[in-house]
């Protein structure tokens, strides 16, 4: 979309376009920003910006510009598409590829249809590579009509702004606006962008102006014209080209008496042919093609183009970039709210119908029944009968409001049911879920075909447990299959969720297990993928909670093995795909795990990873000792996303564990008020499953840690002692991690009682689970180390440190050469308690755990062992190119060879989110205002080298 030519009359605004060329001169040497320009409707918001980007071309960079519209606002990144030049025949291999994943992108069965993340890493990922390339500006025009995906975009670039060569530059009409315009706002201010406000031209600048365009006029004339367009730029160029165009100087013509008078002016210079092929291209919006008008007129190609020419000749319409757009929207609200409101619903309807003929997108034929603002006839049901599920991966809000308003105006019977039970699944895909319980109860009413009821009881049920309301799902899903007529296709699919409520909600598993069992017989008897893979996912929870791990592991192999053979399920795949690394953990087969994560990420190609993944490799960095990486994974500038649903039941769990992770990090490096405040942000979600119980150990085993540094072992231990002891029936949570812990804070406050529970404890766990064919599985580690301790007994303390050494984890060795170390020393073996001290301490000091190290030393020096003198420890520098942690030295080398965030990603099998994170810490780091500024002090670096 073309912001217009520049005007050649260019008064004030002076210290505004300074701080724009700022701005362009900054990008032009690799350095980013942002710029917020506001004002009223025809202030010069766009002139201004224009002025800008055409210096910034001349500068040598690639400028991408677009505008928004009030239909934009219901189209799911249309304005981001266009912008972009996301185009399906896009010449450029990168756009054509993400234009045609974004078409394939269809609803999964486990996960919501509008899940944003994806659009917005893929977008976010060109733009990356588009500046790796050379510096961008990207601008948009009346930002506030963009929809909500769009909006998550641009947050997401703003935050971007500080490591690439990227300008964005906004402009928006004055607060109040949309909540998400005035959060964007927020977050400009916030950041320290700069914003622009716009206010009406001085008296001096409005004369000084009227003078450049009409010089001819009379004094008088003019000081009625500035005195009509109250310094507004675009008012003044509009009267005072309706003065000369109506005879004002001759013939005594009278003034335009408002703006608009002035701009119907213009549209009555052109003939009246012209001017309905002007209206016809109001319905479209602000911009459109000409074989769209020759569609909706039903003219000769030929005449529409005179038409359009007269146009053009006219100032009405602008060239777009292979479009055509009208000059000004306020041309184009005159020409379209002239239109009566009956006549004006009729021609979007025909316009639909007209555009669905002709073979135009889905997505352009659904705005145009939107539009229309009533429901349509037989032709617009039949339509939306046969591509609202196709469009809805798409555009679901669009989807759902056109469905319900045709629903609740159809007549009863297969065309109802039809847009009924579309509607329904709908609703489910964006997470209405109230609204998705009441339709699909009422396509349960009228549906007769046996498939669709089906399907209706599965969207009830999802619905429900996503609600929280347990007891109604369990009810429906029970009364689903109870009928004679349900097909095992849908049987199976029911008694999953039904298994996974068994299990995680009651607690139950046996009979979660025997229903998991029932549902994978049933689905293999018909041979149906989804609820195979399903069905063993299940079985993989039911014998993970056992630890019957090496069946886990089967289970989840086998469940990748049948998604790999059939059609695709994102969804299913990735919860598959953790289990796996989940269970890897469990043998204690780390390398193997990371391994798996690893290929996890290669495999995704442009597929991004989500929240959950995040939440798996989060956990496998922090055993691993990888904090600052793991600490990566959900940096606060990217934890965007607030929930997200785990195998149809609603659990915050992710949430809750990443914030658990988080907070545990701080507390033993010693953040106590990071910690606290992580602790707090992952509490408020109440906890009222066993499925969400066992996603909080993270949170407090922090809190246990933070009561300990306050000098409160009683309640340290009290906090760990419900996680760790108190594991209830069908619960997940992985005790025997926290017992060592438990133990040492029992000792020190002499409960022996719970010294012997925690023993008790871990002995139960080491003989539940099923090790490797390598060794031992973790509990069993575990377990040495609760046995060294209670016993202080340094014998199974060296064979968990073997263990440890020999299978990992690094976090779980330190901990148990601290205990080897106080024991040893409990004893008056001092030598190998200084040797054992001193290896903890360093292996704490490399995780940057500075509680664990004076807990360490403190606790061995009241058995009279110190470290003794061996130098300062070394302190890791807190700025500058010593700062930098392994992983960012790598990644800053990788900027400095001209990589892009895609690049350094896949090359380190990290997210983008992460590495864009990563990038961030080094930017602030090294005081660098950019990318230009890493590679200089990575080359400055390597030049200091011997």
């Amino acid at each position: 979309m073309d912001l217009g030519a520049a005007p050649d009359a260019w008064v004030g605004r002076e210290p505004e376009l300074a701080v724009l060329r700022q701005a362009v001169e900054r990008l032009s040497l690799g350095v980013g920003s942002a710029v917020w320009v506001e004002g009223e409707p025809g202030i010069g918001k766009s002139a201004l910006v224009r002025k800008a980007v055409d210096e910034a071309k001349a500068a040598g960079c690639e400028v991408l510009v677009g505008a928004a519209d009030s239909i934009s606002q219901r189209s799911p990144l249309h304005v981001m598409l266009d912008l972009l030049q996301v185009w399906p025949r896009s010449p450029d291999p990168r756009r054509h590829e993400i234009a045609r994943l974004l078409s394939e992108r269809r609803f999964g069965l486990l996960e919501t249809a509008d899940v944003p993340g994806t659009d917005i890493e893929l977008l976010a990922g060109l733009v990356d590579e588009l500046c790796t390339a050379g510096p961008v500006v990207l601008a948009v025009d009346d930002l506030q009509h963009l929809d909500e995906t769009s909006f998550l975009l641009w947050h997401r670039l703003v935050a971007a702004v500080d490591q690439l060569p990227l300008l964005l530059i906004t402009t928006a009409r004055p607060a109040p606006q949309r909540r998400e315009t005035d959060d964007l706002r927020a977050v400009f201010e916030r950041r320290g962008h700069p914003l622009l406000v716009l206010e009406p031209l001085a008296e001096a600048e409005a004369a000084q102006l009227l003078d450049a365009l009409a010089a001819e006029l009379s004094e008088d004339v003019r000081g009625a014209l500035r005195s009509l367009a109250a310094g507004n730029p675009l008012y003044l160029r509009e009267l005072a080209d309706a003065a000369r165009r109506d005879g004002t100087l001759r013939d005594g013509g009278q003034l335009p008496t408002s703006f608009a008078e002035a701009l119907w002016g213009r549209l009555r210079v052109v003939p009246a042919g012209a001017v309905e092929v002007l209206r016809a291209a109001a319905l479209l919006g602000s911009r459109f093609v000409v074989a769209e008008l020759v569609v909706l007129t039903a003219q000769p190609a030929a005449d529409v183009v005179l038409g359009l020419q007269e146009a053009f000749a006219a100032d009405i319409v602008v060239d777009s970039g292979g479009q055509l757009a009208f000059r000004h929207p306020l041309i184009r609200q005159a020409l379209y709210e002239e239109m009566p409101l009956a006549l004006r619903a009729a021609r979007h309807r025909e316009a639909a119908q007209a555009l669905a003929e002709s073979g135009s997108g889905a997505l352009r034929v659904a705005e145009q029944l939107l539009a229309s603002d009533e429901p349509g006839g037989m032709w617009t049901r039949r339509w939306l009968a046969e591509n609202a599920t196709a469009l809805a991966a798409h555009a679901p809000e669009i989807v759902a409001e056109l469905l319900s308003r045709e629903a609740d105006h159809s007549q009863a019977g297969g065309e109802a049911e039809v847009l009924i039970a579309t509607l329904a699944w709908v609703l489910l895909g964006v997470g209405r879920y109230d609204e998705a319980v009441a339709r699909a109860r009422q396509g349960l009413a009228v549906v007769t075909l046996s498939t669709r009821r089906a399907e209706m009881y599965f969207v009830l049920v999802r619905s429900l447990f996503s609600l929280g309301r347990n007891t109604e799902a369990v009810e429906a899903a029970r009364r689903a299959l109870s009928r004679t007529d349900l097909s095992f296709v849908w049987r199976a699919r029911l008694l999953v969720p039904l298994a996974m409520y068994q299990r995680a909600g009651e607690g139950d598993l046996e009979t979660a297990e025997a229903t998991g069992k029932q549902a994978l017989h049933l689905a293999e008897s018909v041979r149906d993928t989804f609820a195979i893979a399903y069905a063993l996912t299940v079985l993989w929870t039911t014998h993970s909670v056992r630890r019957d791990h090496q069946a886990a592991l089967a289970f989840v192999d086998r469940s990748l093995e049948v998604l790999s053979a059939g059609p695709e399920h994102s969804d299913l795949l990735a919860l598959a795909q953790d289990a796996r690394i989940f269970t890897l953990q469990n043998l204690a087969r780390w390398d193997d795990a990371a391994a798996a994560l690893r290929e996890e990420r290669d495999g995704g190609g442009l597929r991004p990873a989500g929240l959950r993944r995040g939440v798996t490799a989060a956990v496998l960095l922090y055993w691993l000792g990888s904090w600052d990486d793991a600490l990566a994974e959900f940096d606060s500038d990217h934890f965007w996303q607030a929930s997200c649903s785990y195998a149809g039941l609603r659990e915050p769990g992710p949430t809750q564990l990443l914030h658990g992770v988080g907070a545990l990090i701080a507390a033993r490096r010693d953040e106590r008020d990071l910690a606290a405040a992580r602790i707090g942000a992952g509490s408020v979600v109440p906890i009222s499953t066993i499925g969400e119980r066992e996603n909080q150990d993270f949170l407090m085993a922090a809190s246990s840690v933070l009561f300990e540094q306050e000098g409160d072992a009683q309640r340290a231990m009290t906090v760990l002692a419900d996680t760790a002891l108190n594991r209830l029936p069908g619960e997940m949570t992985l005790t025997h991690q926290w017992l060592p812990d438990l133990v040492r804070l029992a000792l020190d406050v002499g409960d022996q009682e719970v010294v012997q529970a925690a023993l008790t404890q871990a002995q139960a766990e080491a003989e539940a689970e099923t090790a490797s064919d390598s060794g031992p599985a973790r509990a069993t580690a575990a377990l040495w180390r609760c046995e060294g301790l209670a016993q202080q007994d340094p014998a199974p303390l060296r064979d968990a440190v073997e263990h440890y050494r020999t299978a990992g984890p690094p976090v779980e060795l330190a901990g148990a050469l601290e205990d080897l170390a106080a024991v040893c020393a409990s004893r008056g073996e001092q030598a190998e308690a200084k040797d054992a001290l001193h290896e903890a301490v360093t292996r704490y000091a490399d995780f940057g755990a500075e509680w664990d190290v004076l807990r360490a030393d403190r606790r061995l020096r009241e058995l009279g062992v110190r470290r003794g003198v061996r130098g300062p420890r070394e302190q890791r520098d807190v700025s500058g190119w010593g700062s930098l942690t392994p992983t960012e030295v790598r990644i800053a080398e990788l900027v400095a060879e001209g990589r892009s965030t895609p690049a350094i990603a896949a090359s380190l099998f990290l997210s983008r989110r992460t590495v864009q994170t990563y990038i961030s810490h080094i930017l602030g780091k090294l005081g660098a205002s950019g990318r230009v500024d890493i590679a200089r002090i990575v080359f400055e670096s390597r030049a200091a080298k011997p």
